[in-house]
């Protein structure tokens, strides 16, 4: 199987990485010794993440150095040294401060990947105030509510989106004094703003807010299975963990020219779409434009990118779309490819290896955690399917709960339990806003509960099996849904497969699988015959699928997580809980 092989380190570049003995910069790694080099701070002691990611860059050539390059749709290019988003982030911080905004209050962002979302995220934290992205696809429900549960002042986006989705209810949200439309000129109407007016009068070196550790910095909002979504609280302290996790997880080097395709709705596209390359000084790519296989390669191609973080959906869309595009352009540049958002599967790892030279590096973390806490490293060997080793720093475990009801630690290998963590690295969530009791649900004995269940081997590499209320019980075997998926995939049919459990009057739950396939397949019974004998094979009678029901797309977020609990709350007549994250859905 897949699964079993091994990925040796192969690299044509000469680079040492970052992280060049992982055992014993984990033995030897002390938070207090990497802060004190790492991290400038201010003056007074505080800490503020612009200032780490921006003003502490402006000694020497590092000012006139590229920081964000920016392509528009039309491929348009605009350009942005450290100094000149610096200056930019500073004017937003003044337009907050003579608009009565001060530190504390909560900005939100409706906009797409465009040069002033990245200028509004940066100018949010220098003014000391706390950042919120939204996705400018979510519609009028999921943006009222998000604003509604944050208690949103201050609201950036553009006259489109204003007119279509905010202008007929945002007068009824009491704590909101103002809306600043990108495009808009003056004051459109009481306490909505044009911004390149304000922008234009205010002060390009407003200094920076005098933040502390633990002040509040941002708010992103995940999804729930019901009700409504929560709001994940994140602290200035957090920028400790995204420079040492990009460092070591992504393995940036200053001279590196960084893809991080995520879009800041999204908590990668902020904490390393954003925050972390920034504050490693790298220069770092924008695109506006959605997935298009080969506008991608030819980004990669034309802007000579060195390190790519993307999620599992595109890298299937790419091999979706075959090896011939991927021939015709010149990748020598790129040394170092990651994946995050779910598990990424065997197969994908392996054809990364195949068709760039090198596998993609999967690594996990999750909204909560605020950074990335496993990873594949780029001096570790990769295992295709498996999620790496824990970051320096981070000391993860597979728990499970005694008959007594007491957290116990797994110990022996490959034995299914919850992935836990041990509270205290910088970017943990610090709270569930207005949900304290939500929040203490997520620690026991010690331990933070990810919620996701996963196994470790003897040489301390995790392997996600699926989250908790996904795993599949049937006639006494315990199922997780990403084994399943992952042999199913390697079928040259198929694309995407999403699994889940089916109830069952004799086994309790059966294998039930949803399955994509590509463009050149038709949907035939003689196929799906073939497919259940193809993964009956590999994994025996009781772990395969009974059912494959073939479907044209599959239920995902934006940020390209595909979405089991959906498939099963239709399976079984059940609510749908918070689908406001939903990007595509097409039978």
């Amino acid at each position: 199987m897949i699964a079993e092989m091994i990925i040796q380190k192969t690299s044509a570049h000469k680079i040492a990485s970052n992280l060049e003995n992982y055992s014993q910069a984990y033995a030897s790694f002390d938070w207090a010794e990497v802060n004190e080099l790492q991290i400038k701070g201010l003056a007074d002691g505080g800490i503020n993440i612009a200032y780490e990611a921006l003003d502490s860059q402006l000694q020497g050539a590092s000012a006139d150095k590229l920081a964000l390059r920016w392509i528009s749709k039309k491929n348009q290019i605009i350009d942005f040294s450290y100094a000149d988003l610096s200056e930019q982030s500073s004017r937003f911080a003044s337009v907050l401060n003579t608009l009565g905004v001060g530190p504390g209050a909560r900005v939100f962002s409706l906009v797409g990947r465009l040069p002033e979302l990245y200028i509004a995220a940066l100018g949010t934290l220098k003014a000391g105030c706390v950042f919120t992205p939204l996705f400018s696809a979510f519609g009028p429900e999921p943006i009222r509510s998000r604003m509604e549960i944050g208690e949103a002042n201050v609201l950036i986006t553009t006259a489109s989106l204003y007119r279509r989705k905010v202008a007929s209810w945002y007068q009824e949200l009491s704590h909101l004094k103002a809306i600043l439309l990108i495009d808009g000129v003056k004051e459109i109407e009481s306490g909505c703003y044009g911004l390149s007016d304000l922008m234009q009068d205010a002060d390009p070196r407003f200094p920076c807010a005098s933040t502390q550790a633990e002040d509040m910095a941002l708010l992103h909002f995940t999804s729930g299975t019901t009700g409504k979504p929560k709001g994940v609280v994140h602290v200035h302290q957090a920028v400790q963990m995204h420079k040492m996790s990009a460092y070591f997880a992504l393995d940036l080097h200053e001279s590196d020219i960084y893809w991080c395709t995520a879009d800041p709705g999204w908590v990668t596209g902020t904490s390393y779409g954003i925050i972390a390359p920034l504050c490693l000084g790298v220069t770092m790519i924008v695109d506006e434009a959605e997935f298009e296989a080969e506008r991608w390669y030819h980004i990669l191609q034309e802007q000579k990118v060195s390190v790519w973080y993307t999620a599992p959906t595109a890298i299937r869309m790419l091999m979706k779309a075959g090896t011939e595009i991927r021939e015709k352009y010149d990748l020598s540049a790129l040394r170092f490819i990651a994946s995050v958002g779910e598990a990424l599967n065997p197969e994908a790892v392996v054809w990364g290896y195949k068709t760039f030279g090198t596998p993609f590096h999967d690594n996990w973390w999750q909204t909560e955690t605020g950074g990335i806490m496993i990873a594949n490293f780029a001096s570790e060997t990769v295992k295709p399917g498996s999620m790496g080793q824990p970051l320096p720093g981070i000391t993860a475990a597979i728990v499970s709960r005694n008959k007594a009801g007491q957290l116990q630690v797994i110990d022996e290998p490959m034995q299914v339990g919850e992935l836990a963590l041990k509270p205290g690295w910088p970017s943990m969530f610090r709270a569930y806003l207005n949900q304290d009791a939500k929040y203490e649900s997520c620690f026991a004995g010690g331990w933070y509960l990810s919620g996701d269940l996963a196994m470790r081997d003897e040489d301390g590499y995790y392997w996600f099996v699926g989250r908790a209320d996904d795993l599949i019980k049937s006639s006494g075997h315990l199922i997780g849904p990403f084994e399943v998926e992952s042999v199913l995939m390697e079928h040259e049919a198929v694309t995407e497969v999403a699994v889940i459990g089916k109830p069952d009057p004799l086994a309790g739950e059966i294998v039930k699988a949803f399955v994509v396939l590509k463009p050149d397949m038709e949907q035939t019974d003689e196929l799906r015959k073939e497919l259940l004998g193809f993964s009956r094979k590999r994994l025996g009678a009781a772990v395969a699928p009974k059912e494959i029901v073939f479907r044209n797309n599959l239920p995902k977020t934006r940020s390209g997580k595909i979405m089991r609990r959906l498939l099963k709350a239709r399976e079984l007549g059940l609510p749908e809980g918070d689908i406001s994250t939903l990007e595509s859905d097409e039978k």
